[in-house]
């Protein structure tokens, strides 16, 4: 009998999902239209902002600003987001935290960063990718600032969650090679190069790290590829700066 109570139950009809409320939908729309429409979801988000619209609302014309690459202003966004979520109580404070980090190393400012990054990492609810990102986005922001030991911790952190990342991978190359550890430097850019061979700046550091195990053609044979990808770039730019070597003087 219990065979054929379960039998019964594996073909019986999954109940219906509830309907989204109307919050969730005019939260669905928003973001929808951040990422296609950046210029609509503004209207929305700041009309949604007079309408009491809160955490939800910043969060939606923050992802319109990144859209628009305007990433100061999305910082700010993100930030009054997180905000937002703590003082209501909502757990997305953190992504919103962390969302803000980003934001701020786009916009080139790794101190706002590194404090976001710390607001975003500090409760503990980030986790996996989330949790992984976060930790690798404030590597990028000691980076920056020049404080590898704590670069190299976060980095560390971040492969365990965001290891499919390349960027975590390249950045992690770059750190070893600067720091003298080449075997690292060689097997880090190597996991990069898996999943990123097409990036300008992962061949661009596969050349930087085998000119420095005196690997001639290796190095020379990276950057031509960098040399080719991402045109304007500023690893392509570096790339054939660094071929210029090669050339025979007359």
């Amino acid at each position: 009998m219990l065979s054929l109570l379960l039998a019964a139950a594996q073909t019986a009809p999954a109940p219906p999902a509830p309907a989204p409320s109307p919050l969730e939908e005019r939260y669905d729309r928003c973001i929808g239209s951040a990422t296609r429409q950046p210029a609509v979801a503004e209207s929305e988000a700041s009309q949604w902002l007079l309408q009491g619209g809160s955490f939800l609302a910043h969060q939606c014309l923050g992802i319109a600003y990144a859209t628009e690459m305007r990433w100061t202003a999305a910082a700010t966004e993100f930030e009054l987001a997180a905000r937002g979520a703590e003082a209501a109580k909502d757990m997305r404070g953190a992504f919103y935290w962390a969302q803000a980090g980003n934001a701020w190393l786009a916009a080139k400012d790794a101190v706002k960063a590194r404090a976001a990054l710390d607001a975003a990492l500090s409760p503990g609810s980030l986790k996996g990718i989330q949790r992984g990102e976060a930790f690798l986005d404030r590597a990028r922001a000691f980076f920056a600032g020049g404080d590898v030991t704590a670069a190299r911790a976060d980095l560390d952190r971040a492969l365990v969650d965001a290891a499919d990342d390349p960027l975590a991978w390249l950045l992690s190359a770059t750190l070893a090679r600067r720091g003298g550890d080449l075997p690292r430097a060689k097997a880090d850019i190597a996991e990069a190069l898996k999943r990123s061979s097409d990036d300008a700046a992962v061949q661009l550091e596969a050349g930087n790290i085998a000119a420095s195990a005196g690997d001639e053609a290796g190095a020379k044979n990276a950057w031509d590829k960098a040399a080719n990808l991402q045109p304007g770039s500023d690893a392509n730019r570096a790339a054939r700066t660094a071929l210029l070597q090669f050339e025979v003087k007359p």
